[in-house]
């Protein structure tokens, strides 16, 4: 089983939350875990394509492309 923590959200920032989402997820922890998934990995696909772009320049100023 995967180790959890706790945090603390507003009150009223959860409640209006659970209205919005009711029908789509199940819980509020749901849908938190899947932002900060989505969130993750959107960070992470910034940092390939910045590396991706340094490394292509470098091949360049290298005579490669």
């Amino acid at each position: 089983m995967t180790e959890t923590r706790e945090i603390r959200l507003p009150a009223e920032l959860c409640d209006t939350v659970e209205k919005r989402f009711a029908g789509t997820f199940s819980s509020l922890e749901e849908l938190i875990i899947l932002v900060l998934q989505e969130l993750s990995r959107d960070e992470a696909a910034q940092q390939n394509q910045c590396e991706q772009r340094l490394v292509e320049e470098r091949l360049k100023e290298l005579g490669y492309l």
